[in-house]
């Protein structure tokens, strides 16, 4: 069965960096595309980045330019990091993966204060 262990979120001052990690088994992520959401309490879960089997990576305006999606095929991992945090990026943040239907991990807590 498909499992998404995700991991290294926590509390960090407006401005730092975070890397958060998802860690797949039962599904390979070079060959699947691979995705981050986010959710707020009291809102709906929101897009954040992307990442395709090709290669191909895709953000949400809020953060480009300040979060990177990658992928270590060896470790079957997929990373995200995030620099310049704002109060506004706190949220859990969730990883996704797409074979047929989506999989989604536990989610990991990520607070910026500011």
């Amino acid at each position: 069965q498909v499992q998404l262990v995700e991991s290294g979120g926590g509390l960090v001052q407006a401005g730092g960096s975070l890397r958060l990690s998802c860690a797949a088994s039962g599904i390979i992520v070079s060959i699947n595309d691979m995705r981050w959401h986010r959710q707020t309490p009291g809102k709906q879960r929101e897009f954040v980045a992307a990442i395709t089997s090709g290669g191909s990576t895709n953000y949400a305006d809020s953060v480009k330019g300040r979060f990177t999606i990658s992928r270590d095929n060896a470790k079957n991992t997929v990373y995200l990091q995030m620099n310049s945090l704002k109060p506004e990026d706190t949220a859990v943040y969730y990883c996704v993966a797409n074979n047929w239907r989506d999989y989604w991990g536990q989610g990991t807590q990520v607070t910026v204060s500011s």
